[in-house]
């Protein structure tokens, strides 16, 4: 019975692959991500003017800096020699996580308030209101392309 097979040799993952593509490289690298955490680069400085009101800020939001030994994948280049000192630090910004749940109460909070200025407009439009001309609020959106009909 002859062998058909090809030989091991020619079955190599080099041949097997895909021809890589050239990126363009990312400006901010990319942490790992996690299930428990979201990640956000916040500026630490503007053209090398410190901005200690928005980090202040973000850290009393609950946003903390990652330190660099828990993230090897960004990089030695990335360490922060400043106001940080082991964290994750590149062109005045400086990588910070905060937890997921922190993120939901965020935005559930947002929400509520843009709910209470939108209850609030349509209370103040609804006060004009007329019985012999009424008015009506309507927030519907459409988006066509084309001609559209």
């Amino acid at each position: 019975m002859a062998d058909t097979r090809t030989p091991r040799e020619l079955e190599t993952r080099a041949i097997s692959e895909r021809p890589k593509q050239w990126m363009p490289p990312e400006k901010l690298p990319s942490p790992n991500l996690s299930p428990d955490f979201d990640f956000r680069w916040v500026r630490i400085s503007t053209l090398g003017v410190d901005d200690p009101m928005n980090i202040s800020g973000k850290l009393r939001e609950g946003w903390e800096p990652v330190k660099a030994i828990d993230h090897p994948e960004l990089g030695v280049s990335a360490i922060g020699r400043g106001r940080y000192p082991d964290s994750v630090e590149m062109g005045g910004l400086v990588l910070c996580k905060i937890p997921k749940e922190f993120m939901r109460q965020r935005a559930e909070y947002y929400q509520q308030q843009a709910d209470t200025q939108m209850n609030s407009i349509d209370n103040n439009f609804m006060r004009e209101n007329d019985p012999r001309m009424p008015l009506f609020k309507e927030r519907s959106s459409k988006v066509s392309f084309g001609k559209g009909t």
